[in-house]
């Protein structure tokens, strides 16, 4: 099949139409993938902020058609449209029986960039190809635990499913499933990409009072407004600390770091409110170090929260945003700023090292 592969750190993807792919086994189906989003996390991988294993293809923000499955496989049939899901959920596990889904065994992927038994299904002149961030979708086909392939109503677009896989998960996710952010609330959201974004209609579902946004990119702060966003910040031009104190008059409820910077997770500690909490939601490169002091932060009561995935269940997470998008109360649309073919894989990244616009959607099979 054609995929593009990392071949190298710090180098340009590479078209390859040589790459292998094995049939599902027992318990995985074969998805056809139609349209991929172009994520902070694998720019993360492609420029070296964390290390990954190599040949790699890269892609977690799918959708696209099941076109075969496995042995023992109920519930999705060929033909079926899906979304891909980073973290597919096993159901038995420590975790999945404690509604933590999105911390699955099978989820170890993301880390390992394999399948839970340690192959990727995936290779190319004999040599092993890992499969990236545990969904390998910058490909024709993609290989994965059925659970990991959520069926959807075949009106919706793909190439709006697509985002619901990583950036409306992530973000809604944070907000609704990990901070539970109750209504009246109020909340800060420190970076606007495709998941910061997300973040901010998030909050407004939750019916958080004030939303205020802070990004260097002016654009992105107009798209908060348009999605809810009550206040918009530059801090190239404004102390983001001084105007939290000035909107709020005690800090933020809720501080959500977005971007995968560590800076920006001590910015949130400063702005939220005593007993305030701050949750992680981007990941910095792997290098970095949040730094605070944790006397006046233990007596402050705050907390400092992780996610992966938004704390989503993907079989519950996506269908209900799914239904959010029918009932106009998330907008998907806004999130796809441009399309383009895998060819022009490495033109969309530059977009994204740049912040042009907010979410790529790559065509990959049609």
């Amino acid at each position: 099949m054609k995929a593009a592969l990392l071949e190298a750190q710090g180098q340009p993807l590479a078209i390859r139409d040589d790459v292998e792919v094995q049939p599902p086994g027992p318990g995985q189906v074969r998805v056809r993938v139609a349209h991929c989003g172009v994520c902070h996390s694998d720019l993360s991988l492609i420029d070296g902020s964390f290390p990954a294993p190599l040949p790699i293809v890269l892609g977690h923000e799918a959708s696209g058609v099941v076109a075969e499955v496995g042995v023992g496989v109920t519930g999705l049939a060929v033909g079926d449209h899906v979304v891909l899901t980073p973290c597919p959920p096993c159901g038995t596990c420590y975790f999945c029986v404690r509604d933590e889904a999105s911390h699955c065994v099978a989820a170890v992927g993301i880390l390992t960039n394999t399948l839970p038994d340690g192959t990727t299904g995936l290779s190319r002149g004999g040599q092993v190809v890992y499969r990236g961030v545990n969904v390998a979708a910058f490909a024709e086909n993609v290989v994965t635990p059925a659970t990991g392939a959520v069926k959807i109503p075949k009106d919706v677009p793909l190439e709006l499913a697509a985002v619901i896989g990583c950036a409306v998960q992530t973000g809604v996710g944070a907000v609704l499933n990990t901070a539970k952010v109750e209504e009246g609330a109020s909340v800060l959201v420190l970076g606007l990409g495709g998941v910061g974004l997300s973040a901010v209609q998030g909050a407004r579902l939750a019916g958080a009072s004030r939303i205020v946004v802070s990004d260097p990119v002016a654009a992105r702060r107009e798209t908060a407004r348009a999605l809810g966003a009550t206040d918009l910040l530059d801090p190239t031009k404004e102390d983001v600390h001084a105007r939290s104190l000035e909107i709020t008059g005690v800090g933020f409820d809720y501080a959500f770091e977005t971007a995968g910077k560590a800076s920006l997770i001590e910015a949130g500690i400063a702005c939220v409110r005593t007993g305030g909490t701050v949750v992680c939601v981007g990941a910095p490169p792997i290098q970095e170090m949040v730094s605070f002091m944790p006397a006046p932060f233990v007596i402050s009561g705050k907390r400092i929260l992780g996610t992966v995935l938004g704390g989503a269940n993907s079989l519950r997470d996506i269908p209900r945003y799914i239904a959010l998008w029918r009932a106009g109360r998330l907008d998907l649309e806004a999130l796809v700023t441009a399309r383009r073919p895998l060819a022009d894989i490495n033109v969309a990244l530059d977009d994204l090292r740049a912040s042009r616009g907010i979410r790529t959607v790559l065509q990959i099979a049609s």
